[in-house]
């Protein structure tokens, strides 16, 4: 009865937090917002990025664009922008609206032309841009503007993007996060749409094929494939198995992750401008160590050649090193990818599993390696010198 009650409690409450979950979304669309002065506009969009929203008039007529945008800053003293690109949907190159927040708190809009993703330059626009104003109330900023484009234009090429501060006057260098890496796309002037899809979601899409492959491989593939080679030998019930299962593993790990490198290589190119040095030297760095270790495989020394022992040491000290280098550069990398919560969490869980499995397996072959060499301490012997290593040989039965 207990737990009917609680559940019967519970039941109300969930509800309760739906219809508020639902209310607060509702309330967060470009249909719900208000302007002063009475402004109004024939359109509204809810774009996907950075809680962001474009609410436009076009006058076909006089190819003129009204418009106002609405973002969130990054912090209370950063700005706002929104553009246009005449060349393509990147940031490069675009006409910039940017506002921000005078020394004295008023607001202010400024127009800019974005040279690169490390300059800016506070220059007329190419298009004509009248009756510029901007607004901050409840952590949003607003621009507004009215832009006279080219003759029968139909399709322009929109950028938005908000930054944290402002230095001298002039906006600085925004994050390099996946919503604002994406937020660009095409606003359709005649069917009144902003379309958000196309080069973003394809560069979205490589992001995470290349963090998947690097997870799979360096991150998982490679440690369970030295645990195999560290462990499984160990049992002579795995013999010569272990050798050919370690081999395998570690070859497709290896393979998986050349595809992610080479992917890796691909958003690199998509995107000039945008680095990560650590991640992307660390990547390198596997590379080498990982094809170092495929070849070094055809160079190993038969088990009585002299430098076999030197081979150990060195594909043992440079495997174990790869594997802590592949497992910190998947942390680096979900940082930069930035996924849900519950993808990182999956993958910690998944180390802490294998990290279990390997202490528990360590215990276990060091009690059997002692075990066994225990055993082989109390054999008797009969006095017998084999004359071809110098040991005593065990009674025979």
């Amino acid at each position: 009865m207990a737990r009917l009650h609680q559940s019967l409690v519970l039941v109300p409450l969930i509800c309760l937090s739906l219809l508020l979950q639902i209310q607060t979304s509702l309330s967060l669309t470009c249909s719900s917002q208000k302007f002063t002065q009475n402004r109004l506009y024939t359109h509204c969009n809810d774009l996907p990025h950075l809680g962001s929203f474009l609410h436009w008039t076009y006058d076909s007529d006089k190819s003129s664009l009204r418009l106002a945008f609405i973002a969130p800053p990054a912090s209370s003293s950063g700005w706002i922008a929104w553009a246009i690109n005449p060349n393509s949907t990147k940031m490069v190159g675009s006409q910039a609206l940017i506002a921000f927040k005078n020394e004295d708190g008023s607001m202010t809009v400024k127009t800019y032309n974005l040279v690169s993703y490390n300059s800016i330059k506070q220059t007329e626009l190419i298009y004509d841009v009248s009756d510029k104003e901007a607004e901050y109330e409840g952590g949003e900023m607003r621009i507004f503007a009215t832009i006279s484009l080219p003759k029968n234009t139909q399709m322009l090429n929109q950028v938005w993007q908000v930054g944290s501060s402002v230095a001298n006057g002039m906006p600085s260098i925004h994050a390099f996060q996946t919503e604002n890496l994406n937020s660009m796309g095409k606003l359709d002037l005649i069917k009144g749409q902003s379309d958000t899809s196309g080069g973003e979601n394809s560069r979205l899409r490589n992001r995470n094929i290349h963090g998947v492959l690097n997870s799979v491989s360096w991150g998982i593939m490679l440690p369970i494939g030295i645990m195999i080679a560290r462990y499984l030998r160990t049992f002579k019930l795995f013999h010569p198995a272990w050798f050919y299962l370690h081999v395998s593993c570690q070859v497709s790990g290896y393979a998986i992750g050349v595809a992610g490198w080479a992917t890796g290589l691909k958003l690199g190119a998509q995107s000039k401008g945008v680095q990560y040095t650590v991640h992307r030297y660390i990547g390198i760095t596997l590379f080498c160590a990982a094809t170092l270790q495929v070849f070094a495989l055809f160079l190993r020394p038969k088990k009585d050649n002299k430098f076999r022992s030197y081979w150990n040491i060195y594909h043992h000290g440079l495997g174990y090193g790869i594997v802590v280098l592949g497992v910190i550069n998947v942390f680096k990398g979900l940082a930069i990818l930035d996924p849900e919560k519950k993808w990182k969490l999956a993958y910690i869980v998944l180390i802490i599993i294998l990290g279990g499995i390997a202490l528990f397996l360590e215990a276990i072959t060091w009690i059997v390696v002692v075990k066994r060499k225990s055993s082989d301490s109390k054999k008797p012997y009969d006095g017998i010198i084999d004359s071809t290593n110098g040991r005593q040989q065990p009674l025979t039965s």
